[in-house]
């Protein structure tokens, strides 16, 4: 058995679905500290042919605030933008009804928090591709677990799962080494993705955008082949 631990983030970009991909188990990392200017409440999509932020307001966000803490601000406004900039700028993509209709439906169920509102984009389109991964909310399962060292609070909750291989995006090479894992009983390894290009329309394309800007171009099973596209290390 394999878990991954991440923070929740709002529609991701495809390498965020090869690590809910890689592992049976995923963890939604929504009890450590808000990140400002990070994943958490933005994305990338490709609007007037080149990449471009999109966000959603927060109520007082702050780095001192844990991320399920943090509340979303006149979010009935900002999905409507939001959704009219899917609509002019990917209507005509081959697959933009059913990509819309996802977008639209996490967008129109209730939400006070902006982990509610990022977890739910990643579930509602996981189970759109069918990927088997559990997900659970750290939080609501591993709240005993707060306040130890960062990486013993990971080898914490893979021992309470009975678990012995952890997985962590490569960024994480810098925080965490096997040798430490190793003595604790746990594998490290590390997810290497492979950013595949696709076409979109007639643009150069440009790769690592929300899983939305894949989804508009690519069918289930062709994103479900991109989702493949990685190595463990």
């Amino acid at each position: 058995m394999a878990i991954a631990i991440m923070q929740p983030y709002l529609f991701p970009y495809i390498g965020y679905f090869q690590l809910i991909h890689s592992v049976e188990k995923f963890v939604f990392y929504d009890d450590v500290n808000f990140i400002k200017r990070g994943w958490i409440n933005r994305n990338k999509l490709l609007i007037n042919g080149k990449e471009s932020l999109f966000s959603v307001p927060l109520s007082k966000a702050s780095q001192n605030k844990l991320i399920k803490d943090i509340e979303l601000l006149d979010f009935s406004n900002t999905k409507q933008v939001i959704l009219k900039n899917l609509e002019y700028n990917y209507k005509k993509a081959p697959f933009f009804d059913e990509t819309y209709s996802l977008v639209e439906s996490v967008f129109d169920t209730p939400f006070r928090t902006i982990s509610e509102l990022a977890m739910e984009s990643i579930t509602s389109i996981s189970h759109y591709l069918e990927l088997k991964t559990i997900f659970e909310v750290s939080s609501e399962v591993y709240a005993k677990s707060r306040g130890y060292e960062k990486a013993m609070r990971l080898i914490t909750i893979c021992r309470s799962n009975n678990c012995k291989n952890y997985i962590n995006p490569a960024g994480g090479k810098e925080l965490y080494n096997h040798e430490y894992f190793h003595e604790q009983n746990v594998n490290l390894l590390f997810l290497e993705n492979e950013l595949k290009a696709y076409k979109q329309f007639k643009n150069t394309p440009i790769v690592g955008l929300s899983i939305i800007d894949v989804l508009m171009f690519n069918s289930k099973k062709d994103t479900q082949k991109l989702i493949e596209s990685y190595k463990l290390v």
